[in-house]
């Protein structure tokens, strides 16, 4: 199980899960079977792993990947997706960058916070993460008579077959990271 453990590192060297170890050994196990990914894979590892219960009886395996790797990841996205997806069958699997998010500086601090660090700038990222193969095109936050808002997202429609059927799993994980209402929409063109 050695061998596993190099594909995931964990802040303050603590113990990964039995879920995550078994993400591990899947990345593990695609490095050193799968010929296309192997290069790519080589230097690449993972935070943590968590498996998520979203929209009735479907289940996710969201995978936090470091911040610094996540261009690395992005260009194997979809084909690391496929093959995870193969491994845990019957799930939907999600990259995320790992974010940090910073409390706002005390009055009289000269100390100012980064952009980047704030509440909405990683909502807004680990949105973009979320349904990555896809681009967001638009953004409408709608308020309803109790108070509620809900998000409507516009994907864009050139990667409707890669991500259509996962739309409620993007909503479902989204919901569990932020706690905010998301609806995932492609515009609709008048041709």
């Amino acid at each position: 199980m050695y061998t596993s453990r190099k594909k995931i590192h964990k802040d303050k060297d603590a113990e990964p899960t039995e879920f995550e170890e078994s993400v591990a050994q899947a990345l593990f196990d695609l490095e050193n079977t799968n010929n296309e990914l192997k290069s790519d894979l080589k230097d690449l590892f993972i935070n943590s792993a968590v498996q998520m219960d979203v929209s009735g009886n479907r289940k996710a395996v969201v995978v936090y990947v470091p911040y610094r790797l996540r261009k690395a990841f992005r260009k194997i996205h979809l084909r690391l997706v496929r093959e995870l997806e193969k491994k845990f069958s019957g799930k939907d699997v999600v990259l995320v960058a790992t974010r940090r998010i910073a409390r706002p500086p005390k009055k009289g601090s000269a100390v100012q916070r980064p952009r980047s660090r704030t509440l909405t700038a990683v909502h807004e990222a680990m949105l973009e993460d979320v349904v990555h193969p896809a681009e967001i095109v638009g953004k409408r936050i709608r308020y309803r008579i109790d108070g509620s808002k809900i998000m409507k997202v516009f994907l864009d429609p050139k990667e409707r077959n890669n991500t259509e059927y996962k739309l409620e799993t993007f909503a479902g994980v989204y919901r569990k990271l932020t706690g905010k209402d998301v609806v995932f929409e492609y515009p609709v063109t008048d041709a």
